[in-house]
C-alpha cells in the first residue's frame, strides 16, 4: 500500500496555470504506475493522465491533451500534473491514484490507492 497526498489546487482564471503535486509515502514509489483523475459535481470520476513506472509512457484524455503534462520524480516520491490554458470545464476535484500494474490505465477501478483530492476551480 502507498499513501497519497495531493496539493496545489486552487482558484485560477481561465487561461491560467496550476501545478498539482501528489506525494507518496513509502520507499517503493518507482514500483507504481500513477494516474490523475478528476470529478466534477454531479459527474463521474474521469481519467486525466497516466504515467508509467519510469515515466517512459504517458497518456492523456483527449480533453486535456496539449494543455496538461504529467511527470514524476521517483527520487522525491512525487508525481505532478502541470495544467496550462485552463478552462472552466476543468473545474473539478483532482485525485491521484497509484497501482503496481493498472491493467487499464484509464479505468479508475484499475487503481488500488487514492489520495484525498484537491479542488481546482477555473473562473470564466
Amino acid at each position: 500500500q502507498v499513501q497519497l497526498v495531493e496539493s496545489g489546487g486552487g482558484l485560477v482564471q481561465a487561461g491560467g496555470s496550476l501545478r498539482l503535486s501528489c506525494a507518496a509515502s513509502g520507499r517503493t514509489f518507482s514500483s507504481y504506475v500513477m494516474g490523475w483523475f478528476r470529478q466534477a459535481p454531479g459527474k463521474e470520476r474521469e481519467f486525466v493522465a497516466f504515467i508509467s513506472w519510469s515515466g517512459g509512457s504517458r497518456y492523456y484524455a483527449d480533453s486535456v491533451k496539449g494543455r496538461f503534462t504529467i511527470s514524476r520524480r521517483n527520487a522525491k516520491n512525487t508525481v505532478y500534473l502541470q495544467m496550462n490554458s485552463l478552462k472552466p470545464e476543468d473545474t473539478a476535484v483532482y485525485y491521484c491514484a497509484a497501482d503496481t500494474e493498472a491493467s487499464d490505465y484509464a479505468d479508475a477501478w484499475s487503481y488500488d490507492n487514492w489520495g484525498q483530492g484537491t479542488q481546482v476551480t477555473v473562473s470564466s
